[in-house]
Formats: structure tokens, sequence, C-alpha cells
């Protein structure tokens, strides 16, 4: 397999991205999302093997997923590869399409919004309720906002 879609961290625009996601979240809720020191890479590394999910999407029109860590890859039963191909909005259930909307447009307007849950499907069609999700905008060095993007340390499976 090739190293670049096994160990995306490794990549100079994930590390950068990785950099911004940890940055952003610190800008928004005062908090550290990960407690790390080392290089960027290492620091990517760490966070993209990182026992809880996180997640994140671009400014497109229809926003595609640029970052998933392996929790996140586990979960929705994707390769790296597909997973960062697929609009964000593919991960919701139909019905929760309008409070995903929301939600996305609450977090844009406050910088992060807090203790969402709701359910998502996996690739297999296994779904699974996720809790106490923190969303927030992905701001870059200049502090423009480049995207969104979601923690969430627990989920469910739903039989």
């Amino acid at each position: 397999m090739n190293s670049i879609i096994e160990f995306p961290w490794q990549q100079k625009a994930i590390i950068l991205h990785s950099q911004r996601l940890l940055n952003s979240f610190k800008h928004w809720t005062g908090n550290s999302l990960l407690d790390v020191s080392g290089s960027p890479q290492e620091i990517a590394q760490v966070l993209f093997e990182a026992p809880f999910v996180l997640v994140s999407h671009g400014m497109e029109s229809d926003p595609i997923f640029n970052y998933g860590n392996r929790t996140a890859l586990k979960l929705w039963e994707l390769p790296w590869e597909e997973f960062t191909k697929m609009p964000s909005r593919k991960a919701v259930q139909e019905v929760e399409i309008e409070d995903r909307e929301l939600l996305l447009a609450e977090a844009a307007t406050k910088g992060f919004v807090k203790n969402y849950s709701g359910i998502r499907t996996s690739n297999s069609g296994k779904r699974f309720l996720i809790e106490d999700v923190l969303l927030w905008n992905v701001i870059d060095e200049e502090n423009q906002r480049c995207g969104q993007a979601a923690f969430f340390p627990t989920w469910k499976f739903i039989i």
C-alpha cells in the first residue's frame, strides 16, 4: 500500500492541517484537544492514532471530508482515499440532514458548538450514535476560516 495513503500524517499538507485542527480547537475552546509534544510530524501522527474520533471538512458548497483520523476511518469503515473524497453530508442519515445544517451554521456563527448528538451510518450500513460532539471552525494562520472539524470520544452501535 502507498505510504501516503496508509500514513497520511506524513504528508506536508496533513501535518499543516493537524496543526490547524489543534490550534483552532484551542482558539475556540481555550482547551487542548491533545496534550503532546514533539515535531509537527510526530504530533500529526499522535493525532491520527488518537483513540477519539476526529474529522474535518473543507469550505466547498457541499463540504468534502479532508481529514479523518484512524479511529474515524475504522468507524466509518472507509480507507483514507475514499473518506477524503466523500461529502460530509453522506455520513448523516437523511432524517438528520436539516439538524446537521443548523449545527454547521451555528458553529460557523459562534466558532464552536458542543454537546451535539446524532446518528451516523458506516459504509457497510452500521448505524451508530455519536454523543458529546464538539464541532468547531478550523482557522488558518491568518485566522481565516478554512473548514469545520468535529471531535467525539464515544459512540454506540445501534442494533
